[in-house]
């Protein structure tokens, strides 16, 4: 019988890949969501019944307990941005990826990958980046041979990155972003996806991995290179941190006083904290090298997605093209 993988937030961006992957792999795929009807659309990376989106409740034993049993590996990419009802950063990074491990041992799993992020820190005063590291800690205490991914921000066709600021472009000349000096080393969600798929097989030795791509740009350089791929003009301003944490405490204000009805997807305290640090690969810190993977350049992937951002969508290159026979 083929061996069984179970991915906690198998549909979201980086576990849809890592879901496909394994199923190219032979293996079944169990794919923990909490809500399967919103998921379908991850069966047909495999042969029908090879991959199944089931429910699961990250913060509950015997909802995790149910599908962990008889799994081969356990791959946790669960993880917020923003806090939500009872999805707080301790319950889901911290004690949900600790849950997670231990239930994972108890149950006799072989591999467990943690996906965790590069700024993860015990002392941060940033809830995000603080309850990363505790669930780093957790997962090794109850599972000390696991592999812990820690990519840079993640870019690919679903990103909410690029995506999203190739979007703002269309509602006028400026395009404001909060800390624009801040480093970044972009890298690819397929090549996350291939280094948790190493991890899952065996295929890594146990331990913390930072991931990020072959180039580090600034916030303002990342925009400048997006901007060039959609072909707009905008200015890029800079937010001062100063303003951007009155937005954020505004922002989420109005979450908190509409109990969450209406969701801060502006920005946030919380973030507005991690944009003021850089997020690179430490010098020291394994990485692709180690786990033999090639991280792939922005400027092979961000032209096929970002396209549609262009004044001329799809159509782009064909005025480009019929521009050129004019002058000829």
């Amino acid at each position: 019988m083929s061996k069984l993988v179970t991915i906690f937030g198998g549909s979201g961006f980086v576990g849809r890949y890592i879901a496909r992957r394994m199923a190219k792999e032979g293996w079944r795929v169990r794919v923990a969501v909490r809500r399967p009807n919103e998921a379908l659309f991850v069966r047909p990376y495999g042969t029908p019944g090879q991959v199944e989106p089931l429910l699961c409740n990250i913060r509950d034993d015997a909802s995790l307990r149910a599908l962990v049993h008889g799994a081969d590996a356990v791959v946790n990419c669960v993880g917020i941005l923003n806090r939500s009802g009872k999805n707080t950063f301790d319950a889901v990074q911290a004690e949900g990826a600790g849950r997670v491990a231990r239930i994972a041992a108890e149950e006799g799993v072989a591999h467990l990958v943690q996906l965790s992020a590069i700024g993860a820190d015990a002392v941060s005063d940033s809830d995000y980046a603080r309850s990363k590291a505790e669930g780093e800690a957790a997962v090794l205490a109850a599972f000390p041979s696991a592999v812990i991914l820690r990519p840079s921000i993640i870019f690919g066709t679903e990103d909410g990155f690029f995506n999203r600021f190739a979007a703002m472009t269309r509602m006028g000349p400026i395009l404001p972003v909060v800390g624009a000096d801040t480093k970044f080393q972009p890298v690819y969600v397929d090549d996350v996806a291939q280094a948790a798929v190493k991890g899952a097989l065996g295929q890594a030795e146990p331990g913390i991995y930072e991931l990020g791509g072959p180039e580090v740009d600034t916030f303002r350089g990342l925009m400048g290179r997006m901007l060039t791929v959609i072909q707009r003009r905008r200015a890029v301003v800079n937010v001062p941190f100063f303003i951007a944490r009155i937005m954020g405490f505004a922002f989420d204000m109005v979450q908190a006083v509409t109990l969450g009805l209406i969701e801060n997807k502006m920005i946030t305290r919380d973030q507005v904290k991690n944009l003021a640090r850089d997020n690179v690969v430490a010098p020291d810190a394994r990485g692709f090298a180690e786990l033999v993977i090639t991280p792939t350049a922005m400027a092979a992937v961000l032209p096929d997605y970002l396209w549609r951002y262009r004044p001329s969508g799809q159509y782009a290159a064909i005025k480009d093209s019929a521009k050129n026979l004019k002058k000829a």
